[in-house]
């Protein structure tokens, strides 16, 4: 039975408030993970300072990013300028509002059942607002360099969009033969139709287009090897080289933020979400989905980190010609093999 409009009410404010403390949390001890991963493979240690194994550090960097001054520069245009990092965290933070992280909690309550789905809000065409929203994002990328005034700055933001048109299309495309299997943009019926480990990955053949959608996600979320808007060696640190303070740290936690938005994708779409073995009372049955889902995110973070600390950057003229010459190409023929025999088994 649903809930009437007054519970409603309620039960989507407290998911809101536990989704978005949730989301910010796992984006401060992901920076925290890096540091530390990366420390390691560069034989250091990272954080170690600030509370044991440095678990505290994400706290002393937030500190230091409000208690730091905010400065803007001369000759910026104002108004952008401000509006910019806070359009990446919006629409960022935003694309959480449709992933679901494990089944429906089911309960009783004065004999009548109740159906609680774990996510903000069930639409049938999540996957379409989430890549909305998320291609909306480099809008905050591109007018934050633009109302910089400044040349690196501009230049970044350049770089951004361009990469966010190439890959765009290669990451969509790539999305097309898990579409054909599921036959629906809800993703709960794609986790749904990947159920008893038939994941899209390996069981019906979705490996390849698990390669582009990574690759063009890397892309997408300007992270190495493919951080050309940001590049410290050619543009000092790109669209966001005049930004300090909380402005900063606006863009740092919206690149996180994607991260964790694209890790949580992958899960749904290709490694079967929150899908996995189920076993011990009702209780631990409703909490091992939720497990099974951010253990397999946090693998993609890993990963993430790994090819951060191991790649090296691309030259930009590489970047544009991977994504046009190898990465579409790729992502057209999957689409070609995959619905040819969709129709010839079916």
């Amino acid at each position: 039975m649903h809930l009437d409009f007054t519970t409603y009410l309620i039960v989507s404010v407290i998911k809101d408030v536990i989704f978005l403390g949730a989301l910010l949390t796992i984006v401060a001890y992901t920076v925290w993970l890096e540091r530390k991963v990366v420390g390691h493979m560069q034989n250091r240690w990272g954080p170690t300072r600030v509370g044991p194994f440095g678990l505290l550090q994400p706290l002393a960097d937030g500190l230091k990013f409000i208690f730091k001054e905010d400065l803007i520069p001369a000759n910026v245009y104002k108004p952008l300028f401000i509006a910019a990092p806070m359009m990446s965290l919006f629409f960022a933070l935003l694309s959480v509002s449709v992933i679901p992280i494990g089944n429906n909690i089911d309960f009783t309550l004065n004999g009548t059942a109740y159906q609680i789905p774990l996510q903000i809000t069930d639409l049938n065409i999540g996957l379409l607002v989430i890549l909305g929203v998320t291609s909306l994002g480099v809008y905050g990328i591109a007018l934050a360099g633009w109302s910089s005034n400044s040349k690196y700055s501009l230049l970044g933001s350049l770089r951004a969009s361009a990469q966010m048109v190439s890959y765009e299309i290669a990451l969509g495309l790539s999305l097309i033969g898990v579409l054909i299997f599921s036959g629906s943009f809800s993703l709960r019926e794609i986790v749904n139709s990947q159920a008893h480990g038939h994941w899209n990955i390996w069981y019906r053949g979705q490996f390849i287009a698990f390669f582009v959608y990574l690759t063009a996600a890397f892309a997408e979320t300007n992270r190495i090897p493919f951080d050309l808007p940001e590049a410290e060696t050619e543009l000092v640190a790109g669209y966001h080289t005049e930004y300090s303070s909380m402005k900063f740290a606006m863009f740092f936690m919206a690149e996180y933020a994607n991260m964790v938005t694209v890790g949580s994708l992958a899960t749904l779409l290709f490694l079967g979400g929150w899908d996995g073995p189920m076993f011990g009372p009702p209780v631990l049955q409703a909490i091992l989905p939720v497990v099974y889902f951010l253990a397999k995110m946090g693998c993609f973070l890993f990963l993430y980190i790994w090819i951060r600390g191991t790649l090296p950057r691309f030259r930009y003229d590489q970047l544009m010609a991977f994504g046009w010459k190898v990465l579409l190409p790729i992502a057209i023929a999957n689409v070609i093999v995959t619905s040819f025999f969709t129709a010839l088994l079916s």
